[in-house]
This record gives C-alpha cells, sequence and structure tokens, in this order.
C-alpha cells in the first residue's frame, strides 16, 4: 500500500462540486486553494497504515485530525472528506 500515498500525492485531482462538498461535510469555508493544502497536509502526515483499499476507494483514516478522506484508485480524485464519528 506503500505505493499508493506516492501515487495519491504525485496525482490527486478534485472536481468543483468536492470542494463544495468538503466545506459542508467538515463544516468548514475554505477556498480551493486552502482545501487543496489540507487534503495534501493531511495525507502527507497520515501512517501508511492508516491507507485502507476497498473496492475502487482507497479510504485514508486521520486520527489526529480527525479526517477520513476517499479518493478513487482508478482517478486519484478526491470524492470527498468526513469527520470521524466515535462510536463506543
Amino acid at each position: 500500500m506503500n505505493d499508493y500515498k506516492e501515487l495519491i500525492l504525485e496525482k490527486i485531482c478534485y472536481t468543483d462540486l468536492v470542494y463544495e462538498r468538503i466545506n459542508k461535510k467538515l463544516k468548514i469555508a475554505l477556498s480551493k486553494d486552502n482545501i487543496e493544502a489540507l487534503i495534501l497536509e493531511t495525507i502527507k502526515n497520515t501512517d501508511i497504515s492508516e491507507f485502507q483499499k476497498i473496492g475502487k476507494n482507497i479510504y485514508i483514516t486521520n486520527k489526529t485530525e480527525n479526517i477520513i478522506l476517499t479518493i478513487n484508485t482508478y482517478t486519484y480524485r478526491i470524492i470527498t472528506a468526513s469527520r470521524l464519528t466515535n462510536k463506543s
């Protein structure tokens, strides 16, 4: 899975709608540039053990930032970012 991290950092891409979706799901109001910086930093700071491929997507869980990212493995397009939920 180590090569996924490098590939994602190199090839990640965004759609116009995903910026709105990320702002809404994370309850933030960032510009496109700031969202991209947040996503890249989250990926860089997440240990490779927190990358999980399920089907066509990779889920990146960063517990420090309380964020889970969903990225398509074929296009390297970010699909969404969500807050982690605490289920006891």
